[in-house]
C-alpha cells in the first residue's frame, strides 16, 4: 500500500503535477485542434519519461560504468574535483560547506590518503557570487579530519572542468607530480578524464559518488515522476553534451 501511495503522491508535486495538467490539456484539445494536441502529447510524454528514475538511472549508469575503481592505487598525488559549495553556512570548524557530490569526493580522497599516504590536491574555485570557494573550504575540512597541512594542495581559481585540468596541471608541474589519481563523481569521470588528457595529463581514474546502483530493478517507483529523477536525467545529458563538444573541438 505504501508504494501505491508514493506513486500517486508523485503526481501532486512538480513535475508530476505539470504532467497531469498537460495531459488534461491534451484531452481537451484532442477534438478541437488535433495537430497541437499531438505536439503537446509528445512534449508531455517526453517530460514524463525524462522525469522518471528509470530514464535517469539508465542514462547516468551508462556514464558511471565507463570507469571502474582500481583495486590498487599507484599514483603520486590524489586530485579531487569540486562540485559546488555554500557560502557562510555553519560548519564544525568554520563557515561554508561542500555540496553533496563534492563532499563525497572529498571523503573518498581522505580515505585514499589514509590508505596510501599520498598528498591531496583539491581543485575548485568560487563559481558564483553566492557560492563558497570550494578548495578553501575543502582545505579547512581536510585539516579538520586530521590530514597534515603538508599533504594538502589547493587550486582555488577554476570555474569549470576545463579550468580544473589546466590549473591543476600547472600546480602538479611545479611540484614534479606526474601520476595523478583523479577523484570525481563516476558520472563526471568520462568528461573529466578527457579534459585532463587535453591538458597533457594521463590520469588514474578513481570514480566515486555513484548515483545509480550496480544492478537496476524495475518497480512502480521507477516509473513515477520526480524532480530528483529529472535532475539526474539533466546531469547525464549535460555530461554527454560536454563529451560531444570536447570530441568536436
Amino acid at each position: 500500500m505504501i508504494y501505491i501511495i508514493k506513486f500517486l503522491y508523485s503526481f501532486v508535486l512538480p513535475p508530476g503535477l505539470f504532467i497531469l495538467v498537460m495531459a488534461g490539456l491534451v484531452i481537451w484539445l484532442w477534438k478541437r485542434a488535433r495537430i497541437p494536441a499531438v505536439v503537446l502529447l509528445l512534449v508531455t510524454l517526453l517530460l514524463y519519461v525524462s522525469s522518471t528514475n528509470l530514464a535517469g538511472d539508465l542514462l547516468i549508469s551508462s556514464l558511471e560504468k565507463q570507469y571502474s575503481q582500481p583495486r590498487t592505487v599507484q599514483g603520486d598525488v590524489i586530485v579531487v574535483l569540486g562540485g559546488g559549495a555554500t557560502q557562510g553556512t555553519p560548519d564544525i570548524n568554520g563557515q561554508g560547506n561542500l555540496l553533496g557530490s563534492a563532499a563525497n569526493r572529498l571523503l573518498t580522497a581522505a580515505r585514499l590518503h589514509e590508505a596510501t599516504g599520498l598528498p591531496i590536491l583539491f581543485s575548485g574555485g568560487q563559481v558564483f557570487g553566492d557560492s563558497g570557494n570550494e578548495a578553501n573550504i575543502a582545505q579547512r575540512q581536510l585539516l579538520g579530519l586530521g590530514i597534515p597541512a603538508k599533504d594538502i594542495l589547493i587550486e582555488n581559481r577554476s570555474l569549470n572542468t576545463q579550468q580544473n585540468a589546466v590549473y591543476t596541471s600547472q600546480i602538479l608541474g611545479k611540484h614534479q607530480l606526474t601520476r595523478p589519481v583523479l577523484v570525481t563523481s563516476a558520472f563526471h569521470m568520462p568528461r573529466a578524464a578527457l579534459e585532463f588528457q587535453r591538458a597533457g595529463m594521463q590520469v588514474i581514474a578513481y570514480p566515486t559518488d555513484y548515483l545509480a546502483s550496480e544492478k537496476l530493478a524495475l518497480y512502480a517507483g521507477k516509473l513515477s515522476p520526480s524532480a530528483g529523477a529529472m535532475s539526474t536525467t539533466g546531469t547525464a545529458l549535460k555530461e554527454y553534451l560536454g563529451i560531444l563538444a570536447l570530441k568536436l573541438k
